[in-house]
């Protein structure tokens, strides 16, 4: 099998370009598999790919073998200006409150008791939404805090790529819907999400547009790369760093809920389309309970095993 990721680039006449990364070779997407024996291929886009996954998965890598033997010219990865490796995601998923230490810190700063364990009291994952257009930003992308917050905060994510419509799944068939995995950092105002002076009581005080949905507060990147290459989703090293500090180190092995639990779920509320993207929670160590939030000028990035490095510098 030959490891391939995709990914879009600014190409001729600075255009978005879907490309296939090989090693350090980037290929743009139609090139290669226009080169392929048979029917002319149709996709010109990551979303094409995944719109038809079960095909395309194993065209891609066809090509990427073909590209390789007949020596066709490529790109340098270094060279290029990555894009998000979805421009415009359907849907943007996020699971709140689902590692069990980021849990506790969180509760910790609010001076609440720690809520019981959501398994042992019958709950089920929980999720929110981001604006795709708004919010998706590539890698090394420089980021605005929103008007109004000195509390913004980082949050390390791992992210699963829907490839295949999913509704009322199972917990056992659900990642054979998942196309492949990416990084994100949910990015957290953390100081706009209440309405002031509205009771702490109220079903009105809480505004989530605010503290999760402003513009570039998903960093998403820097590629997808195929499920068929990460062995085990739920055994993942996790980290982030700002300025070089380490501030979350863990695995995926500590979610609550694990990504095929949580895929599952959504897909008895909704369904699940290609291109949809499915945050999947954060482990401890954000600023808000460390009493540290980003600040102009600074450097975050976000390691996840077998899946790169995502960079946003904060203006």
């Amino acid at each position: 099998m030959l490891p391939f990721k995709l990914l879009n680039y600014l190409g001729a006449n600075e255009q978005p370009t879907a490309g296939v990364l090989v090693g350090s070779t980037v290929f743009p997407l139609s090139d290669i598999l226009s080169s392929l024996p048979g029917q002319p291929s149709a996709a010109r886009s990551v979303l094409d790919v995944l719109d038809d996954w079960g095909s395309y998965a194993p065209r891609v890598q066809a090509a990427a073998k073909l590209a390789l033997e007949r020596q066709m010219p490529g790109e340098q990865l270094e060279k290029l200006h990555l894009l998000a490796p979805l421009l415009y995601p359907g849907a943007v998923y996020c699971a709140g409150a689902n590692y069990t230490d980021h849990v506790l810190e969180m509760a910790r700063i609010s001076n609440l008791a720690a809520d019981p364990d959501p398994r042992e009291v019958g709950l089920k994952p929980w999720h929110f939404l981001k604006p795709s257009r708004s919010c998706i930003v590539a890698s090394g992308t420089t980021i605005q805090r929103p008007s109004g917050s000195q509390k913004l905060d980082w949050e390390a994510e791992l992210v699963a790529v829907i490839g295949l419509m999913a509704r009322d799944v199972s917990v056992a068939d659900a990642l054979r819907h998942v196309a492949g995995y990416t990084i994100a950092n949910d990015l957290s105002a953390r100081d706009l999400s209440r309405r002031h002076p509205l009771a702490a009581g109220s079903p009105f005080r809480f505004d989530w547009t605010a503290h999760k949905g402003f513009d570039g507060s998903c960093p998403l990147g820097p590629w997808i790369t195929p499920a068929e290459q990460i062995k085990n989703p739920q055994n993942l090293e996790i980290r982030l760093w700002v300025n070089d500090d380490i501030k979350q180190d863990s695995n995926t092995s500590q979610m609550i809920f694990t990504v095929a639990e949580q895929i599952a779920h959504l897909s008895t509320i909704v369904t699940l389309h290609p291109g949809d993207i499915v945050l999947t929670g954060t482990p401890a160590g954000v600023g808000a309970a460390r009493g540290e939030f980003l600040q102009p000028g600074d450097r975050v990035v976000v390691e996840i095993e077998g899946l790169g490095q995502l960079e946003s510098h904060i203006a």
